[in-house]
């Protein structure tokens, strides 16, 4: 199974320790453009492992650091500055915007491959989504996390308890002792724990829809 994150604007401050090294982070064959996105001065920068340098409302739910490591594996984090990374890669902070289109050629086949046949469990903004959509099959095996509001029957948009949310789902995915094999079986695991609604893909090539809905 696969979780997919974004990063978070909020980021800790590394203090001193060991800069970065490229060679040792995962999806090797991304380092060309990583290289090409740093700095000199990024480059010595230091470092931290991404569980611990993303610190927005979403990680600060997800609590990334006391996940057991089998769980963590579950993990790729969605990145401006590095394209794709585990939770576990060292790495140093960084202000950058993503570049969806750059970044898109170079995602889909290790991102296609990190999936394999699993379930997709994508917990990105739009923004973040844009740099690899699952397609095929894959895009089948994908569930989008959307999270509304419901008050007095009326529901809406939320943003900044959209994240909170994102992270208590993405942390009692990663924990399941069960592994679903389709979306329709996360959507039931999930059910358990949250409420929430599961909508088929209305076109092709497009994921199925996980709502869940606060109150």
């Amino acid at each position: 199974m696969l979780i997919l994150l974004p990063p978070s604007e909020g980021k800790a401050t590394p203090e001193r320790t060991q800069s970065l090294d490229l060679a040792r982070l995962s999806f090797s064959t991304l380092s060309d453009e990583r290289r090409r996105l740093l700095s000199a001065e990024q480059l010595a920068a230091p470092t931290l492992p991404a569980r611990l340098l993303y610190t927005g409302v979403l990680y600060a739910a997800l609590d990334l650091p006391s996940l057991p490591a089998v769980a963590q594996r579950r993990f790729v984090i969605i990145s401006a500055q590095y394209g794709a990374v585990r939770p576990g890669d060292r790495i140093a902070a960084y202000r950058r915007e993503i570049d969806a289109k750059r970044w898109r050629p170079l995602l889909e086949p290790v991102l296609s491959e990190a999936a394999g046949q699993g379930v997709i469990l994508d917990c990105r903004s739009a923004t973040y989504v844009a740099a690899w959509r699952p397609a095929g099959k894959q895009a089948q095996q994908t569930a989008h996390v959307a999270v509304v509001r419901e008050r007095v029957g009326v529901r809406t948009v939320v943003s900044h308890n959209a994240k909170h949310t994102r992270g208590q789902v993405a942390r009692f995915v990663a924990t399941l002792s069960e592994q679903p094999q389709s979306v329709p079986e996360l959507a039931r695991l999930v059910a358990g724990a949250f409420d929430c609604e599961l909508t088929e893909p209305d076109r092709e090539h497009a994921p199925w829809q996980l709502t869940i809905v606060t109150r």
